[in-house]
């Protein structure tokens, strides 16, 4: 049986940066760059709670 390992992916065009997913995530793995939205998927854990939150529905959990 394969293990599949999820990724959240930022859909750059949809994000506005707001940074309230941020404190959202218990696992750490996002964060703001002076550029844009970072995520360090080896960190997140797969909760869904950012995507949850997104007010712009700019975050999915992806397999690719």
């Amino acid at each position: 049986m394969e293990t599949v390992i999820l990724k959240v992916k930022i859909y750059e065009e949809l994000c506005g940066q707001c940074g309230g997913c941020v404190p959202i995530c218990t696992s750490e793995a996002i964060y703001l760059s002076p550029v844009e939205l970072q995520i360090e998927n080896e960190l997140c854990t797969g909760c869904g709670d950012c995507i949850e939150f997104c007010p712009v529905g700019a975050l999915e959990l992806t397999d690719e």
